[in-house]
């Protein structure tokens, strides 16, 4: 078995100028600058992500980060008024609303939850349980 002493995830971004800004202040994350040319964010329940830059860096294609709040329509409010496009999927596999909600809750198939990408065109989400 391997003896963890700690875990932590990591992604990469085309600019890291452009992301710092974005999770820093739309996102309102713990952003610190790393020792090479990199960036830890702070996440609420303690863990940190790393984040480097990569010149060649092709955007996830599956969600990165989930961000559980406790009122969807307000996040997704406040990152619309920031800039931040919640509607990026428009299919009948994914049915979102007018503000990109997909509301999972009121038919009984999981959480409420608006995904967004960020400046590097990696997708993450908001969620409400």
């Amino acid at each position: 078995m391997v003896n963890t002493l700690e875990i932590f995830s990591g992604f990469s971004v085309n600019d890291i100028d452009a992301a710092r800004t974005f999770y820093r202040d739309a996102l309102g994350l713990d952003v610190t600058d790393g020792p090479m040319g990199n960036l830890d964010i702070a996440l609420p329940a303690g863990s940190h992500v790393f984040v480097y830059p990569k010149p060649d860096h092709q955007p996830a294609g599956f969600t990165i980060l989930n961000l559980v709040v406790a009122d969807i329509d307000a996040a997704v409010d406040d990152l619309n008024a920031k800039g931040v496009v919640t509607k990026i999927y428009d299919d009948e596999a994914l049915p979102t609303d007018d503000k990109g909600i997909a509301r999972g809750r009121a038919v009984n198939r999981g959480p409420d939850i608006a995904w967004f990408r960020d400046p590097a065109g990696n997708v993450m989400s908001v969620l409400q349980n």
